[in-house]
């Protein structure tokens, strides 16, 4: 269902429905990860433009967050 909504739609789900998982940069890109419906979606935006997009349910979460780790503070995790 998520993914048939516009782009719009989805950017408005995922900020108030979706958990945030992690932030990151990519050149002039900051790209947010967010869980919903119990699988990924990475929401990428820069000063023009918001980007949506989705794993495959197949991607294991491992890879999907191994892109985010040096950005996460965990230390207050222990």
């Amino acid at each position: 269902m998520f993914n048939r909504l516009p782009t719009w739609s989805q950017v408005e789900v995922l900020v108030t429905k979706g958990t945030l998982v992690a932030q990151r940069q990519h050149n002039e890109w900051s790209i947010t990860l967010f869980s919903i419906n119990e699988y990924f979606v990475e929401l990428w935006t820069n000063q023009h433009f918001q980007v949506v997009g989705s794993f495959q349910k197949t991607a294991k979460p491992l890879d999907i967050l191994e892109p985010y780790i040096v950005f996460m503070d965990v230390k207050d995790l222990y």
